[in-house]
């Protein structure tokens, strides 16, 4: 079976006899010993634990911890009747898989407790796949004791979260996080897996790591140990809060340097994870993990969360993370609540007489709405009913709300009253705030995420700018790659010998659109990062000059090469880590193994497009013409709603120099994705050897969605060697972007 602990009873017995009574002999390496072994000498925090949602984090299926009703109930979803029911002691399903065929899976593994409990179907190559169907562990005041389906939008099997492809594959998505001491174990060879754990949920080694030394420690209690034996510092970062006059908090007197922020991020995080390191929450969290930095796809314009973020990326933004506040000062770490009911809980380092509900809530005291959170960590749904805090705790702006249309807590709980409303009391309860229309790095990341040039300048200001937190200024600097200019150039020249690795990485994002001779001067000095993220990311983006760099470039490049391929094997029960390697073969010139990567990436992951454009790019670079649009067809018969897909193969049959089918391709690509203008251009180049009216409509409307002067220029061009009575207002247009010399050159009228 794929998931199965490396102990049994009987050696887990001889093992606490041998830690219990020869301890004293020292081990030569720390080891997981099970939780079983710390309750005796720390009950309270075991009683703690169990109260926990990381002692429920997933089971193995029974009675007890199945909360789902499978007494032969049947659920109806979108027409269809799935049933839930028990085959002697086993808990079974009847739901549909792939190609429209309803099949019994039988239930093996439980996952979480509340709001909402899922479950798991475990297969014989391993794989482990969590079942669209979960149960609302809510009570039924709150609406829960029933079945829902988790994801409605995405039950066709081409897509990703679809319950049998890999974004419902628990090794890959979800185990990491779930138990103690986990390895995926995937095999790329035969694609399997047998991952296995030391303890099924999350235990105490999950977060206290390996705890054997301990147990050594424990029997003499030697003073020159760290940490008792363990391997990782959980203590708090400030020992002593003092009061400074002025302020209105209390401050840190110092800040220490622990692990504790990190263990807790090792999952409460959104990031991929690029390694398996025992040691892992030593040093950076970048050396890892790939952190997601604030993107639209992810967070709000003003860092708020949107997506499914965990936590970590919100609280890196926040004054706390800067002031030294860890994890533990707000949860106990045992039981993971909060420490004490609100707002006590924040009146421990915010004075008391600063934020009375008088004079700082102005909400009516015991509604629930004068607790601290309900203003600063807004709430956000995940999978139907999971409502989340924001950890950033941000201040409420409806300015921003009205000038960049982010949410904002007032009118998100206000649902009657408009943002202008709320700024108006925002303004009237504190005349004298520093923050209320005050500059903020939303109004920037608006601007930028509408790839708007001048926006280079506000983001080089917001990534030099200490006093921010470093998520932002890397943030700041990922934006700037879709639009390279001289203001970002010296901004990426500043920031990749920033001391933050974050900082670093946003730096090497920034280069994308820069030429290749740019991006090697400004990111080889990165090669030899201490960071893996910085280091991966950088091969990444300089192997493609592996063809014109000296001998001397590439064996400074080998290094980072290989520790980015190392980190694609881990990956590569994924299509995107096939796909990555194929992309490293191709660029160092190794094109055999490249198309084997590129034909496992569409093995593993038939859904993911980019695997078949790879491939096909791969084909068209070795002549091999009819290979390259054969794979694309293979991929549009798949996938035939995917218009960059579409899109490829249209090129390919203009390779072809099959016009009519590229065309045909080509008008189903923009049906597909209407406001892609480069597309309609395409188009408009296809059609001009067919039917020069269509061609015209086609770059008017390329040049109506990006105001491109080139779109604009091949519309003029046509209109001039149609000898169309539109050419001439088309050439006034076309005067405010370019020099009367080039234009001489169209004006044939």
């Amino acid at each position: 079976m794929g998931t199965k602990s490396p102990f049994n009873p009987q050696f887990c017995l001889i093992t606490c006899f041998f830690l219990l009574f020869f301890s004293s002999f020292p081990t030569t390496a720390n080891e997981y010993i099970g939780s079983k072994q710390c309750t005796s000498c720390h009950q309270q925090q075991t009683d703690d634990w169990k109260t926990s949602q990381h002692a429920q984090a997933m089971s193995h299926v029974s009675e007890s911890t199945v909360l789902a009703d499978f007494d032969n109930v049947t659920f109806e979803f979108s027409g269809k009747k799935n049933k839930f029911f028990r085959k002697g002691e086993g808990f079974w399903v009847n739901i549909e898989g792939k190609n429209n065929t309803f099949n019994d899976y039988q239930i093996k593994y439980t996952f979480a407790v509340y709001p909402l409990q899922q479950y798991m179907v475990e297969f014989d190559d391993g794989r482990v796949q969590l079942i669209p169907f979960a149960w609302d562990s809510r009570t039924q005041e709150e609406g829960g004791q029933r079945w829902f389906h988790l994801y409605p939008k995405f039950i066709d099997d081409k897509e990703d979260f679809f319950w049998l492809n890999q974004g419902q594959n628990w090794n890959y998505m979800c185990a990491d996080c779930h138990s103690t001491n986990l390895q995926k174990n995937y095999d790329k060879a035969s694609n399997t897996y047998n991952t296995q754990w030391s303890e099924i949920n999350v235990a105490c080694e999950a977060c206290h790591g390996p705890a054997s030394k301990h147990m050594s420690w424990s029997k003499n209690q030697d003073k020159k140990i760290p940490y008792f034996g363990f391997e990782r510092d959980l203590g708090k970062a400030v020992i002593e809060w003092e009061y400074q006059p002025g302020k209105k908090s209390l401050q840190a007197k110092h800040i220490n340097e622990t692990d504790t922020v990190r263990t807790c991020a090792q999952c409460h995080s959104r990031r991929t994870q690029l390694a398996e390191k025992p040691s892992h929450v030593k040093g950076d969290f970048l050396d890892r993990h790939l952190l997601s930095l604030i993107t639209p796809s992810l967070y709000h314009k003003d860092g708020q969360i949107y997506d499914e973020n965990y936590v970590y990326g919100s609280f890196l933004q926040s004054k706390m993370a800067k002031a030294g506040v860890v994890c533990t000062d707000c949860h106990n770490p045992h039981s993971a609540k909060i420490k004490m009911p609100e707002p006590a809980l924040c009146l421990q380092c915010h004075i008391p007489t600063e934020y009375t509900i008088e004079k700082h809530s102005r909400h009516a005291r015991g509604l629930g709405t004068d607790q601290c959170s309900s203003c600063h960590m807004p709430e956000e749904k995940y999978m139907q009913i999971d409502l989340r805090k924001d950890h950033s705790w941000s201040i409420p702006r409806p300015d921003l709300s009205i000038s960049t249309g982010v949410p904002n807590a007032c009118t998100s709980c206000h649902e009657d009253k408009d943002n202008g409303w709320a700024l108006n009391n925002v303004k009237s309860w504190f005349p004298d705030s520093a923050f209320i229309g005050q500059p903020h790095f939303a109004t920037v990341f608006t601007k930028a995420d509408q790839n708007t040039s001048d926006s280079n300048k506000e983001l080089s200001a917001i990534a030099h700018n200490t006093n921010v937190s470093p998520i932002i200024r890397a943030s700041a600097l990922q934006r700037m790659q879709h639009m390279p200019t001289k203001v970002s150039l010296i901004a990426i020249q500043q920031s990749v010998m920033d001391d933050n690795a974050m900082i670093r990485l946003g730096s090497v994002f920034a280069t994308q659109q820069f030429p290749d001779d740019y991006k090697w001067k400004l990111l080889a000095p990165l090669l030899n990062d201490k960071v893996l993220a910085v280091r991966t990311e950088v091969a990444a983006t300089l192997m493609y000059q592996w063809p014109n760099l000296s001998a001397q470039q590439k064996q400074q490049l080998q290094p980072a090469l290989n520790d980015y391929k190392t980190a694609q094997e881990y990956l590569s029960d994924r299509g995107f880590g096939r796909a990555n390697l194929g992309n490293l073969y191709s660029a160092i010139g190794d094109f055999t193994q490249a198309e084997r990567e590129y034909l496992g990436a569409i093995e593993v992951e038939p859904i993911y497009h980019p695997s078949y454009i790879n491939l096909s790019d791969l084909y068209r670079r070795q002549q091999k013409h009819q290979q390259s649009a054969d794979i694309l067809i293979k991929g549009t018969k798949l996938l035939n709603d995917n218009a960059d897909l579409t899109f490829a193969a249209a090129l390919a049959y203009i390779r072809l120099n099959d016009i009519d089918k590229a065309i045909s391709m080509l008008n189903k690509a923009t049906e597909l994705q209407p406001k892609q203008a480069h597309y309609f251009y395409v188009l408009g180049m296809a059609y001009e050897r067919k039917k020069v009216a269509k061609a015209n409509a086609a770059y008017n409307q390329a040049y109506q969605l990006s105001k491109n002067p080139q779109h604009l220029y091949a519309l003029c061009n046509s209109l001039v060697n149609g000898e169309n009575f539109q050419a001439r207002q088309c050439l006034k247009e076309l005067e405010k972007f370019m020099p009367q010399e080039a234009l001489n050159l169209l004006n044939n009228l």
